[in-house]
């Protein structure tokens, strides 16, 4: 098949053929349908973050099932599905206590185990390291069946692989990490992927007040399309001042959705 590799701080990615193995035990083979490209993904290949060469990229993605391989439950060959970065065992504490976010197993299964045959491989034989586990910049994804999600083949699956990382994390962060209650006031700072899922998901909720922050107009139209209530513009003064004139002192809950302190 065809990869994108990032084999070095150049900033390239390489497009190569590799050679990817057949499903093992507990591993599922997908045909890539589509895949997103992820802010975390830009930070390896700017060289914000050291990367492991060669590495394969993307982890947002969705696909369709070509084969799975022993022991694997619940998917088969045909199905649709998303990936799920924040792969898990199943079987560890924290799985078991319902924390799959936190599996103590998560590195293992990532990849194969010591002295096995590597997944994917280059012309020359050397093994290609799957970002999170998945690597979705390739044509096809060869990982953990606890690393995809089966969905209805209705969902288009060009949208359905923004769902993998963006839609997660922001409608996650609302639902979840902040657990923003019913007639709460939300601001959410940046309306870009993740920024319009917290959106979203605050709209979801019942959240009473969600305000959309961000410096482009076309992204505030699009909040606003979206469940927010109301609009900042920075650009039209004091981005605190505004949203504390709409709500009278502050938001219950505000969302930093830009990556900037």
């Amino acid at each position: 098949m065809r990869a994108a590799l990032l084999r070095d701080e150049s900033g390239q990615l390489n497009v190569e053929d590799v050679a990817i193995d057949k499903p093992d035990r507990n591993e599922v083979l997908l045909q890539t349908v589509a895949s997103g490209l992820c802010h975390s993904d830009l930070h390896f290949i700017d060289g914000t973050w050291p990367a492991t060469y060669p590495m394969l990229l993307g982890h947002e993605a969705a696909g369709v099932v070509q084969a799975v391989g022993d022991d694997v439950q619940g998917i088969e060959a045909g199905d649709h599905v998303i990936s799920c970065l924040s792969i898990y065992c199943g079987h560890c504490d924290r799985c078991l206590t319902g924390e799959t976010f936190l599996c103590q197993n998560r590195h293992a299964i990532s990849g194969r185990p010591e002295g096995a045959a590597p997944r994917i491989t280059d012309a020359e034989g050397t093994a290609i390291n799957q970002f999170t586990g998945l690597g979705s910049f390739g044509e096809e994804m060869l990982v953990h069946q606890n690393a995809v999600v089966k969905i209805t083949p209705d969902m288009p699956l060009d949208r359905a692989a923004l769902i993998g990382c963006g839609v997660t994390t922001g409608v996650g962060a609302v639902f979840k990490s902040a657990a923003v209650e019913p007639g709460s006031t939300v601001a959410v700072i940046g309306c870009g992927g993740v920024g319009i899922s917290a959106i979203q998901g605050a709209h979801l909720v019942g959240a009473r007040k969600i305000i959309a922050v961000d410096l482009e107009p076309k992204k505030l139209e699009w909040a606003s399309q979206l469940g927010a209530t109301h609009t900042v513009n920075p650009a039209d003064g004091d981005a605190v001042a505004q949203v504390h004139e709409l709500t009278g002192g502050g938001v219950d809950y505000s969302f930093e959705c830009i990556g900037l302190k």
